[in-house]
């Protein structure tokens, strides 16, 4: 298996992308590249590849109804407008930013009102490119393509984030202990660019989650919540330990 895992950012200077070749009982970091534009993503992932894009796939149904009223000039399907708190919670969020909330204690970035979004428009024409290449695209988890969270699994699996996207000496430390965790998780050469880049460092870590999901440890949409994730997406939070993504 190869797992692909991509630190989206509005431009290509702020994108990393790494790739993991997993085979029996083993994982190794074949390639860590920072400034890496479409064409490259969606080369990357080749016949086999699983896909896990750092990047919200989808904007909230609310929002977007809210957004198209309110350029027609007709009455948005949310009722009442009152600009308060409670009634923006809805437009702010999707449906999998309150089950990340839920595992995590914290709400994602928003799609909606956060500059979040601006890389989200980016995603959008990549997800068109990756259809138009043949790769099937479903923003639920249900193929190849996942929407993952690095900062989110870490937390779950367990370890300290303490300003780890700011701080160097903290990806230094973080990944030293990621190692000690997972003896079979061979770096390589990588080692120096994921603790100098905090984008190198989401990307492998997008690439570990995305195994998760790959192999179906990962939380799944509900019943009720499938239909809203094929238009807003899914992130795919791990589940089960870190040290078992090793295990097929």
């Amino acid at each position: 298996m190869r797992t692909i895992g991509v630190d989206l950012a509005a431009g290509v200077p702020g994108t990393a992308l790494a790739e993991i070749v997993w085979s029996s009982g083993g994982a190794r970091l074949v390639r860590l590249t920072v400034g890496v534009d479409d064409a490259g993503i969606v080369a990357s992932i080749g016949q086999d590849g699983w896909l896990g894009l750092d990047c919200p796939l989808g904007w909230p149904d609310a929002f977007v109804d809210f957004v198209q009223a309110h350029h027609g000039g007709t009455a948005p399907a949310l009722g009442e407008v009152d600009g308060g708190a409670d009634w923006r919670r809805g437009l702010v969020y999707r449906r999998t930013d309150a089950v990340v909330r839920d595992r995590i204690g914290r709400w994602p970035l928003s799609v909606s009102t956060d500059r979040l979004g601006v890389t989200a428009l980016r995603g959008a024409g990549l997800l068109r490119r990756l259809a138009a290449g043949g790769f099937p695209v479903d923003r639920a988890a249900e193929g190849r393509l996942f929407e993952v969270y690095p900062g989110g699994a870490l937390r779950i699996w367990g370890f300290d984030t303490t300003k780890y996207r700011v701080d160097a000496t903290r990806r230094a430390t973080l990944l030293a202990v990621l190692q000690q965790r997972a003896p079979w998780f061979d770096v390589g050469a990588f080692a120096a660019l994921a603790v100098a880049s905090a984008d190198a460092f989401d990307a492998v870590i997008a690439a570990l989650a995305t195994r998760s999901a790959a192999t179906g440890r990962f939380v799944r949409p509900g019943p009720g919540d499938l239909e809203v994730a094929r238009r807003e997406g899914w992130v795919a939070l791990p589940e089960g330990e870190f040290e078992e993504l090793a295990r097929p």
